[in-house]
């Protein structure tokens, strides 16, 4: 009896294993391999966008760690859908992404620019394991303890190879943020980019 439960149970654990992989697979093959976008502009300046969205980002204003494990802090990113919570740390090495997701290139959170944040897609917690199931429209949160909290919605979700640099460009009038995860066992990256409202 001991024995047909021990292999009921690791057939269990098989099967599960087997889905979670065939369902990875179907979300991964329901990104394109190029961008819808490569550049979406915000019609407000500069100026405007600060201006009309200063208001908002002091109302909801929630203070963020200095440090985090012994890393200095960036940021925090939030993302309901997925439901991730987790700080963005402002050191890029291999060490501080085994952590949390890093900064990996760009300006200061929340500043006009491309904001570009990376991080494993180990299933932890705080990885981005699960930026595969982002759709065009979601909603991403960023806060930093100079501007707020500012929303960002989801314009392109794409895979790339990892030599391609054209997701980090810088060539936005409004703050944008961009995340990046590898896919296909390295051998390609996950890009979801999204523009601040």
């Amino acid at each position: 009896m001991i024995k047909k439960t021990i292999k009921l149970i690791i057939i269990l654990i098989i099967s599960i294993i087997i889905g979670n992989s065939i369902y990875g697979m179907y979300k991964e093959i329901k990104i394109s391999n190029a961008p819808n976008k490569t550049m979406i502009t915000n019609e407000n300046s500069n100026a405007e966008y600060q201006k009309n969205n200063v208001n908002n980002s002091k109302k909801s204003k929630e203070i963020i760690p200095e440090k985090y494990k012994g890393y200095m802090v960036s940021s925090k990113i939030v993302i309901p859908k997925i439901n991730l919570e987790t700080y963005v740390l402002d050191e890029k090495s291999e060490e501080a992404m085994w952590i949390c997701p890093t900064k990996y290139y760009g300006p200061k959170p929340n500043e006009v620019g491309n904001y570009c944040i990376a991080a494993h897609n180990y299933n932890k917690e705080n990885m981005f394991n699960h930026i595969i199931e982002l759709e065009i429209g979601d909603k991403i949160y960023l806060m930093d303890n100079q501007r707020g909290k500012l929303e960002y919605e989801v314009y392109d979700i794409y895979k790339t190879t990892p030599d391609n640099t054209t997701p980090l460009m810088q060539e936005t009038e409004s703050p944008e943020i961009t995340l990046i995860t590898c896919s296909d066992y390295s051998s390609k990256r996950i890009i979801v980019k999204a523009i601040a409202n």
